[in-house]
């Protein structure tokens, strides 16, 4: 059984099932009929708290990857999407321009 993990960016509501089903290796849908079925049958509050709890003091899942990242020198851990995206406009102009060196080397190539 794998290290059990939040896993907020495939759960529904707080990523608690998603983050079962993968510590398990069972599909997260089985986990949360099995959540439902739990608190129904007669574990209303308690099923109901620990859920919350494991949401709320689970580790997400992406927290490794920031602290390898961060170890491994790279500022800021993972890149915010917003930069991402200006990063490839940037790029997307320098390529699409016709101005531009590397379309100059390219028809050179030709």
């Amino acid at each position: 059984m794998k290290r059990f993990e939040v896993d907020r960016c495939e759960g529904k509501l707080m990523g608690v099932c998603a983050g079962l089903g993968k510590a398990m290796g069972v599909d997260p849908t089985i986990v949360r009929i099995g959540f439902v079925v739990a608190t129904i049958v007669g574990g209303w509050p308690w099923t109901v708290v620990a859920y919350f709890a494991l949401g709320f003091f689970g580790q997400p899942g992406g927290a490794r990857l920031r602290q390898r990242s961060k170890r491994a020198g790279i500022a800021g851990g993972t890149p915010d999407v917003r930069d991402l995206d200006r990063r490839l406009a940037e790029i997307d102009t320098y390529v699409a321009s016709p101005n531009s060196r590397l379309a100059r080397e390219i028809e050179d190539l030709r």
